[in-house]
């Protein structure tokens, strides 16, 4: 069995880096989430309904150009973003019913 090397410098500057892209990943969803927070209040006073079919279809095909441009699967960009897409809605619903 290998054992891998705790001391190796490259392994170590590779994981500082991702250690620093998941921390700003985790801001980046709050920030979205504190926003799309604004929009649940905002559609419960409003009575609007909690899902925007139009708008997910667009922003699906948007972020599926952008992860095409940027050499990153669509699929995947796809799956996360209809992730995050059903937890807002979920949180929208939950605003709505009080």
């Amino acid at each position: 069995m290998s054992q891998e090397p705790q001391l190796d410098p490259v392994l170590a500057t590779y994981r500082k880096s991702i250690d620093n892209i998941d921390a700003a990943l985790i801001h980046m969803l709050a920030e979205r989430f504190r926003i799309t927070k604004m929009v649940g209040d905002y559609k419960a006073t409003h009575e609007l309904s909690p899902a925007d079919p139009a708008r997910e279809r667009e922003q699906i095909g948007r972020l599926r150009a952008l992860a095409l441009e940027a050499d990153l699967d669509p699929e995947f960009s796809e799956k996360f973003i209809r992730f995050v897409i059903e937890e807002v809605i979920r949180h929208h619903r939950l605003a709505q019913n009080g």
